[in-house]
């Protein structure tokens, strides 16, 4: 009996949850989540936050590039999001001798705003449960090939069902590691157009150094514009495309912020594993993530050798770099923040009260030492996985004979009609794969990541293709390729040959890699499909022990809402706050406190030191005449967040998330109440960047700006016009 009041006790105390944790289904929010919404300070109905039918505001929210989140601000398809989730677009506006990376860019009519190609923003339309429908088609005693067979065929209907002949995107996910099923109707627009963005020294300010830390200083942001066709729906790019008139567009608030106040953040969080076990936690932290980390160190400092060399390869490697250092710091990060916080040992404590409820019950008892055994099984396999994952990642020779060779097979494969009609197609894949690709640097990452894979991978789950090679000699096979660099592939395009593509041994060492891994997927298949039964089990076990929880799912990828308070961060004695002891926000003082002239992290513009020396702040400083730049709020994010809007109790944008903070690095397996926050930039910074610094004032006037009695006045730009604009505006002899 006492057994059981613990267990009773326990899940009790698990059941509780804080209104700022989780990341909702924005359809289940009028069930589950609106009167603890209304109680913290949101004065919006669940139908003007999602509805079908009618405007909301998930209509001016959208995936951006299927990697972060952006949201609409004016009436003319108007969209911010952070900087780095730009730093693509902007690196290939960019040349040597226009080094918007370097300098900023900002389209100050609208023609010149530039085509970001490839990129593409998804609205989503509407969503719905499958439920039932799905789980009708599944039993326990399935296969895990027979399910997802089933699966997959009812996704197709679904899919049928709702394109309206390929109008829509239909995505179908499964929820609780399995147990749920939820499809997504999307419309994508292609037509997305780079239109301003800080220098790399506001909006990357503070480098790797500051990345995941607070107090923060950086305008993490860029805009861009969804184009549409003259009847507003999605086309390729055109001239004649005009801007979006979208369905629902974010007000923007320089009203301030203070703690306590409501905010939610709507977006697209890519992945957390909130219901891991304790022997996940484990393997990831004692042998996946450490893999990860010295394979990706090793990768950046490949990178920034030949970057630091020429500034052609700086531009063209800047997003690249960043994404691996931001993978670095969050791997390494996340392996401290689990051994701080004690996470693994919160999760035994679930499991054990787990197993007292599943006791005697045939389909729960004993899958915890399933997956127990399963850790056990696959450890090495796993740890093989994380280096040659970055292996694939960063060494762009297997990525280029992979992606240009089938391409160049099939054109070898035709007669000249055909070769002639797929030239264009082929002329295009070598073009983008071939783009400012530095050939030395790529021959080190090479030898440098093989060799690194063959010290490091245990040989009985190794890839045998990668394990022969001589990783001191693969550059210069590379360099001998048809994949070598874009002449050599051009050559072969003009003069095909299937047999000399057979034998290229860059090809053939990368379709090896590939053939390794199926074979290697096909030797765990049976293992890896005992292991999805016990945790879909485990958690629908876990659900069932606890019917008075509000369990949340997991987030892949789908678009969720989470909500919460303005709130703060306890002081440090190791770091300097730059006299502000209310830990929510940070100001300018603290930016130009930072400031080091020349330094690659903290280097700031002359213009801002220019601005700030005048406290040229306008309508956009807050009640004490202050330019605040960064804010903390305790909402539930993770990557794929970034750029997500962050909103106010009646609808208004007031700020930009971007961040997390180091302290809280696990909560992508756990949520930590005390520690975990989402680091914003605050708006009135944004706008102050468009306005006050780069002179961009147009964008400004697009705005629906909301103020309040303490709202400063609109003042002109008392400092000197900006370098871009100056020499402008004179009339012509």
């Amino acid at each position: 009996m006492k057994r059981l009041f613990l267990l009773f006790t326990f899940l009790l105390s698990f059941a509780q949850m804080r209104a700022d944790e989780g990341m909702w289904l924005l359809m289940l929010i009028k069930r589950l989540n609106s009167v603890d919404m209304q109680k913290e300070g949101l004065h919006l109905t669940p139908e003007e936050i999602y509805s079908v039918n009618n405007s909301s505001l998930k209509d001016a929210i959208v995936s951006f590039g299927g990697f972060c989140t952006g949201e609409i601000v004016s009436n003319q398809g108007l969209i911010f999001t952070n900087h780095h989730c730009g730093l693509n677009a902007v690196a290939a506006a960019s040349t040597p001798e226009k080094d918007y990376l370097k300098n900023g860019f900002w389209a100050m009519k609208q023609k010149d705003e530039f085509n970001a190609k490839g990129l593409y923003v998804r609205f989503l339309v509407r969503m719905d449960d499958a439920t039932q429908r799905i789980n009708a088609k599944l039993n326990n005693a399935m296969s895990g090939e027979e399910r997802k067979t089933a699966i997959d065929n009812e996704i197709k209907a679904i899919q049928t069902e709702n394109s309206e002949n390929g109008k829509y995107t239909v995505i179908v996910k499964d929820f609780f590691n399995g147990n749920e099923f939820y499809y997504f109707v999307y419309q994508d627009y292609k037509d997305i157009r780079l239109v301003g963005a800080p220098p790399m020294s506001l909006g990357k300010f503070g480098g790797d150094t500051d990345n995941w830390e607070w107090p923060r200083h950086t305008a993490d942001f860029t805009v861009f514009r969804v184009y549409a066709n003259a009847a507003g729906n999605p086309s390729e790019y055109s001239p004649s495309n005009i801007p979006l008139k979208p369905k629902h567009f974010l007000p923007v608030s320089l009203k301030g912020i203070k703690p306590g106040d409501f905010s939610m953040i709507l977006g697209y969080p890519g992945r957390t594993n909130r219901y891991l076990t304790s022997y996940g936690i484990e393997q990831m932290v004692n042998k996946d993530y450490p893999a990860w980390v010295e394979a990706s160190k090793l990768a950046m400092d490949v990178m920034k050798k030949y970057m630091n060399k020429e500034k052609a390869t700086q531009l063209s490697y800047a997003s690249q770099y960043a994404s691996v250092a931001n993978y670095w710091k969050n791997r390494q990060g996340t392996i401290d923040a689990v051994i701080k916080n004690g996470t693994i040992t919160d999760k035994q404590n679930i499991e054990t009260a787990y197993r007292t409820w599943s006791a005697g019950k045939s389909d729960y008892d004993g899958v915890l030492e399933d997956i127990a055994t399963y850790y056990k099984q696959v450890s090495n396999r796993n740890i093989e996985r994380n280096y040659s994952t970055q292996l694939l990642r960063n060494v762009k020779y297997f990525n280029l004979a992979l992606q240009v060779g089938p391409v160049l097979k099939a054109y070898a494969e035709q007669d000249m009609q055909g070769r002639l009609a797929m030239k264009a197609k082929v002329e295009d894949a070598i073009k983008t794969a071939y783009d400012k690709i530095n050939t030395n640097l790529e021959g080190e990452m090479l030898n440098s990541m093989v060799h690194l894979y063959q010290s490091k991978v245990n040989k009985d789950v190794a890839s045998p293709t990668i394990m022969g090679l001589d990783s001191n000699n693969l550059s210069n096979v590379a360099y001998s390729s048809i994949f070598a660099n874009k002449t050599s592939v051009t050559n072969f395009v003009l003069n095909p040959d299937r047999l000399k593509l057979d034998a290229d041994p860059l090809w053939k060492i990368a379709n090896g890699i590939v053939a390794d891994q199926t074979a290697s997927a096909e030797r765990f298949v049976k293992i890896d499909d005992n292991f999805a039964k016990n945790n879909r089990l485990f958690l629908d076990g876990l659900m069932k022990a606890m019917p008075e929880k509000k369990f949340y799912p997991d987030a892949n990828s789908t678009m969720r809402l989470t909500y919460g308070t303005v709130d703060k961060l306890p002081i440090r004695t190791d770091r300097n706050y730059f006299g502000i002891t209310d830990n929510y926000y940070t100001d300018m003082t603290g930016l130009v406190g930072k400031y080091k002239k020349g330094d690659e992290e903290f280097d700031l513009p002359q213009r801002v030191i220019d601005l700030y020396n005048l406290k040229d702040f306008g309508q956009y400083a807050d009640a004490k005449g202050y330019m605040p730049i960064n804010f903390l709020s305790n909402n539930d994010i993770t990557g794929g967040n970034s750029g997500s809007p962050v909103i106010d109790g009646d609808g208004n944008l007031i700020g930009i998330a971007f961040d997390g903070n180091s302290e809280a690095l696990s909560g992508d397996i756990v949520f930590e109440p005390e520690w975990q926050k989402s680091i914003n930039v605050d708006v009135r910074f944004v706008l102050w960047t468009i306005d006050k610094y780069a002179g961009a004032r147009r964008l400004i006037d697009e705005l629906q700006l909301v103020r309040d009695e303490n709202t400063p006045a609109d003042t002109k730009t008392r400092a000197a016009k900006p370098d871009h604009l100056k020499n402008t505006g004179k009339k012509k002899k």
